[in-house]
């Protein structure tokens, strides 16, 4: 499939944790050589769309009343989702209150897959009522390559109009669910002063404590880190060279580690200082509840961020229960839970707004203002830093 690589120590098994589904509109999946070209090609095919699976769309993409998807979705019996892990997002919990409040089981397969096996998943299993996923969470590159190739039915949640333009698409073929942001987390037990932006990471007292997730050539939050320092350090959207020549500052200084900051790094001191999701990061601190000490800060300049999206599969075999489950994940509900787990939901500015927002939750997250800088790169942007970052990491910043 185009976004697997071999999995070896180096190179763990590439899941939703690990490959590259950010960006605004759409955006490159994985960050390889060899797979780069070949799914920027395949968002680019065409075919002509096949037939919906046993059951009939049942709206041309407007909402449904709940009270009659609630009532069809029963008789349906339960709704198959895939590539959901219970600690991502708090999908954990948002499933299981899903199936509390309709009384509808949830068949949750495949957790750990990638948004390429989503979408193989949805052709391969398309005559499958077992197996055919009713709807999906992929990064936005996917989405876009999804409706291009007819695998997505159209749906417009009862909360369409508060969910800005620019995280959905406007025949309502996709829609962002929830984003969030490159942060520094910081094992305080090491790190006596907490840095606020990407310059504070060059200072001597951070010797061998700087990471990122991995090797940006193939893993998500690496490479969205190497773009948020380029962002802080003359780059853009456009330029994501002085990100890369800002790494290799950061180890020619001694600073930058070449590990993976897994939990388990962090919470050791391998990797005392960690660039990676806010969301990931702030789950961290809440799990460890003090032991070890850990902060998350927004740095100051450079956000960067990325978004998954919902989509439904024209082939569902449970129609009204993908739209009602597309339903409660867009109610104030659903966005709340999103962001118990930390995921900034889609309608958090429209939450905000409402005053919707608990103030216990609230505590718990970065300022609000933090996240007024976030920018988000094209699938154009994102091809051509991902371009450069494959031809200079290895002889820039680890000298392979």
């Amino acid at each position: 499939m185009a976004d697997q690589i071999p999995t070896d120590k180096l190179n763990p098994p590439i899941s939703r944790r690990r490959v590259l589904q950010y960006g605004m509109g759409s955006t490159v999946g994985l960050l390889g050589a060899g797979t780069l070209g070949s799914l920027l090609a395949a968002c680019g095919v065409t075919s002509t769309p096949a037939s919906p699976g046993k059951s009939a769309i049942p709206s041309n993409g407007n909402a449904i009343a709940l009270s009659q998807l609630a009532s069809d979705a029963k008789k349906e019996g339960h709704l198959t989702v895939i590539a959901l892990p219970p600690d991502w997002a708090n999908y954990g919990q948002i499933i299981s209150t899903f199936q509390q409040k309709y009384g509808l089981p949830i068949n949750s397969q495949a957790p750990d897959d990638s948004s390429s096996q989503e979408l193989q998943a949805i052709t391969t299993y398309k005559n499958s009522q077992s197996l055919e996923p009713d709807v999906v969470d992929v990064g936005p590159s996917f989405a876009a390559q999804g409706k291009t190739q007819g695998l997505w039915a159209p749906y417009k949640n009862a909360h369409w109009d508060t969910i800005p333009s620019n995280l959905k698409d406007p025949d309502g073929y996709w829609t962002g669910d929830y984003y969030g942001v490159v942060a520094f987390g910081a094992n305080r037990s090491i790190v006596k002063n907490m840095p606020q932006d990407w310059s504070d990471l060059l200072k001597p007292e951070y010797r061998n404590m700087v990471s990122i997730d991995g090797d940006p050539r193939t893993a998500q939050d690496a490479f969205m880190a190497v773009w948020g320092a380029a962002l802080a350090n003359g780059g853009s959207l456009d330029d994501i060279t002085p990100g890369v020549q800002f790494f290799a500052e950061l180890k020619k200084r001694g600073n930058f580690i070449p590990v993976d900051n897994y939990p388990a790094n962090i919470s050791k001191g391998t990797t005392p200082i960690a660039l990676k999701w806010d969301y990931l990061l702030l789950g961290y601190k809440e799990e460890w509840n003090g032991n070890p000490p850990i902060t998350v800060t927004i740095p100051a300049s450079g956000v960067i961020g990325g978004f998954y999206c919902q989509a439904v599969s024209r082939y569902s075999y449970h129609p009204y229960a993908a739209r009602l489950w597309e339903e409660f994940l867009y109610s104030d509900e659903g966005q709340l839970l999103y962001l118990q787990g930390f995921a900034h939901p889609v309608r958090y500015n429209d939450l905000a707004q409402r005053g919707k927002i608990p103030a216990a939750l609230a505590a718990k997250l970065p300022p609000a203002s933090s996240y007024a800088k976030a920018q988000f790169p094209t699938v154009a942007q994102t091809s051509k830093a991902a371009a450069i970052v494959q031809a200079q990491w290895g002889p820039q910043v680890i000298g392979s």
